[in-house]
């Protein structure tokens, strides 16, 4: 659910109780679309929130701690030149719009008082945070917006700040009559609850169903089709959510549903969803940090791993039409012995041909039967089978280049589909690097310096603690599967992978105890679950000693061979175990 009016209005009314009147201390830009604003008021210290990002735009204070990158970007250099130290003055929300703007006092350079202002507008992927003059020249903007990109507004440096197009929306906050609510709804000409929404600003598409529903009308019925106690019914449910905002009466909470996943989030008690469980709080701060802590996370690495994505799928595509083609050229040289037998034969008769002959028919000892040879007139006997001896040579040349070339994309696809497999599992930026690293190192990616070599070293393997209170460890990506393996698994300790499927390496510490059979099945399901095959059932996994494991010199990272083995089918699951 997108940030709408209401629940804007109570993070401002929140703002102004908890930051108005307090000291800017720090200013960074963990994001290239986000900021965090430290501020100290009432000996208390405050991190804000403010992103701009396009699937979950948002402001509100945050508990979660966010890395401060050692180049700030510029933005983040302006505001740090300006509003450092600056005095926050008050939080506004303009015409019940998605938009905040935060005023601020602070000194220039010459002493002299000046006042500024942040506007975050909140609207999917044109949200933006934008630092402007209080004369509303704009100074910069976290993205820049030109004339190519918007042919409504610009939002560039010294240009004049002005409002989005607000599509003759009305500020709910304003008095309105019920003649005017009726007229206005009326004239919409669409079913209720969009007429609500298509109407007010800051009104959401679930606020107007809760609306609806409060007031026992259908909100698919149309305008037209509602009586007038019908249209006073949902009049008096809307001032009654009016006078709430206006009161400051708000209730966060968060709707969890039958599944345990969050629902939605919202200022109010949304009663369409008295069936499912809510967590409520005081402060929507709170509710907001909670409910796009995991997901914000999820979002991030998604979004910077669309480019790995992208890479990893063209050359699986180039793979799988390079092996097709081979495979139909190897198929072609499954004629070549009989070009061979054709060339004995006649070198076996030769003295049979005549000069002139077309062809030849003799016994054929191979298959104890007679065959027709097609010969060229125009050639000698020796020639003619010096023609097929030729035939069958470059058929067995091209088959063995063939072979070769089969398997190295074969396993050049195993490898890719291993890092495809791995962008399952990402959790932390440092597994995206390690991931990228791996790209540059085998040519996918254009090569570039790392510049902070110890985030490679950051990035862990998954830990889990088995019912039995063995330690299994996970790779999360080829480069961790062999350190895992080759390095901290000692000769003793088990091995786990799916037979033949690109998945984690599993290694379970016996540390010289005998593995339970509990043991074995939870960590073998474990690597079905880290697998490509995780979404099926009865998946087959090889394990065994970690001493049986060779990893062939020169060979791809992740890749290693064994012999002797046992094997298992699983369903896959990482239950019954704990992760630490």
């Amino acid at each position: 659910m997108a940030l709408d009016g209401i629940v804007i209005s109570n993070i401002v009314f929140e703002l102004n109780q908890l930051i108005q009147g307090g000291r800017i201390d720090k200013i960074y830009q963990p994001e290239n679309d986000e900021l965090i604003v430290s501020i100290r008021n009432n000996k208390n210290s405050y991190k804000l929130l403010l992103s701009a990002l396009a699937n979950m735009p948002r402001i509100h204070l945050t508990d979660i701690p966010k890395k401060n990158p050692l180049n700030p970007p510029n933005f983040c250099m302006l505001l740090r030149k300006h509003i450092i130290g600056g005095k926050i003055l008050k939080v506004v929300q303009p015409n019940f719009e998605r938009i905040v703007e935060i005023y601020i006092e602070h000194l220039n350079e010459l002493g002299d008082v000046c006042n500024k202002k942040i506007v975050i507008e909140i609207m999917g992927r044109h949200s933006n945070i934008i630092f402007c003059e209080d004369n509303n020249r704009i100074l910069d903007s976290i993205k820049h917006v030109s004339l190519n990109i918007s042919s409504v507004r610009e939002v560039l440096p010294n240009r004049v700040y002005t409002y989005p197009p607000s599509k003759d929306k009305i500020n709910p906050l304003d008095e309105i009559s019920f003649q005017e609510f009726k007229n206005l709804l009326n004239g919409k000409n669409t079913i209720i609850h969009k007429a609500i929404y298509f109407s007010f600003n800051g009104i959401s598409p679930i606020i107007s169903e809760e609306i609806c529903f409060r007031s026992n009308v259908n909100s698919s019925t149309f305008t037209s089709e509602l009586t007038d106690g019908d249209l006073s019914d949902v009049y008096d449910s809307f001032t009654f959510f009016v006078s709430m905002i206006k009161n400051n009466e708000f209730t966060p909470n968060i709707v969890i549903d039958d599944k345990s996943n969050y629902k939605d989030f919202s200022s109010i008690k949304l009663s369409i969803y008295d069936n499912y469980e809510s967590i409520s709080d005081h402060s929507i701060s709170n509710i907001l940090d909670n409910y796009y802590a995991k997901s914000s996370n999820t979002s991030r690495i998604s979004q910077k791993s669309s480019d790995i994505k992208k890479i990893i799928t063209t050359n699986l595509e180039r793979c799988y039409k390079k092996l097709d083609l081979q495979l139909k050229q190897i198929k072609d040289t499954e004629t070549r012995d009989k070009y061979k037998i054709k060339g004995e034969l006649i070198t076996a008769n030769i003295y049979a041909i005549k000069e002139g002959d077309k062809e030849l028919k003799a016994y054929n000892y191979y298959i104890n039967e007679e065959t027709t040879i097609a010969l060229k007139p125009n050639l000698s006997p020796s020639e003619n089978a010096a023609k097929y001896y030729n035939r069958y040579n470059k058929l067995k040349r091209t088959f063995f280049a063939l072979t070769e070339q089969i398997k190295d994309t074969q396993n050049e696809i195993n490898h890719l589909e291993s890092i495809q497999n791995s962008l399952n599992f990402v959790e932390e930026e440092e597994d995206l690097q390690l991931i990228r690293q791996e790209l540059m190192d085998y040519g996918y990616l254009r090569y570039r310096k790392n510049k902070n070599k110890k985030a490679l070293q950051k990035s862990k393997p998954f830990h889990y603690k088995s019912s039995d209170g063995f330690d299994i460890y996970v790779g999360k990506n080829n480069l961790q599967n062999d350190e895992l393996t080759m390095k901290t698994a000692n000769s003793n300790d088990w091995w786990f992978h799916t037979k033949e499927i690109p998945g984690s390496h599993v290694i379970v510490k016996t540390n010289g105890n005998e593995l339970t059979d509990k043991a074995f099945e939870e960590a073998a399901k474990l690597a079905a679950f880290y697998s490509k095959a995780n979404k099926s059932t009865k998946v087959a996994v090889d394990y065994t000693l970690k001493k049986h494991i060779k990893k062939p010199a020169g060979s791809v990272p992740g890749y290693v061979i064994y012999h002797t083995n046992y094997s298992m089918y699983v369903d896959p699951s990482d239950e019954n175990v704990t992760l630490l």
